[in-house]
């Protein structure tokens, strides 16, 4: 037997590294998510936010239905990529991991926010860097 031979997965290591794959994936799409979720949430005890958002102000703009339908759209955006991690065929979901990700980084490079809101921005960048090449990587003979 070759040493090429003994390095090819078994159709089991196979059906492994591909569910390995796609926990990895979702579990980083939860990671963005509880920093998206928790970096809102805290603001919620600093005495201007209460202020602003009893008065229906948020970001120094009135309070929508389109801005929460908008806001419910955007959290929605990594509960959605966590399922269709799992559900996805491979390459619609590498295609969607390397699609998305970026994306919904730009969505946080524009978000406002102050030096804590920063640091969960900055690891959700990280996360999103680690799905796309997690996902560009992935083996094309998975497919």
């Amino acid at each position: 037997m070759n040493t090429a031979t003994q390095d090819l997965p078994t159709g089991q290591d196979q059906r492994i590294n591909r569910l390995e794959k796609k926990a990895l994936l979702s579990a980083l799409w939860l990671f963005v998510l509880f920093n998206f979720i928790f970096r809102d949430l805290h603001e919620i005890v600093k005495a201007e936010f209460l202020a602003d958002a009893l008065n229906g102000i948020y970001d120094g703009r009135e309070v929508t239905d389109a801005m929460f339908l908008l806001g419910g759209i955007i959290v929605e955006v990594p509960i959605l990529m966590m399922l269709m991690a799992w559900v996805l065929p491979v390459r619609a979901n590498r295609w969607a991991n390397v699609i998305v990700a970026p994306l919904f980084g730009l969505i946080l490079i524009g978000a406002p926010g102050d030096l804590d809101d920063y640091f969960h921005i900055g690891l959700m960048l990280i996360a999103l860097a680690i799905i796309v090449w997690h996902a560009w990587n992935w083996e094309r003979s998975a497919s």
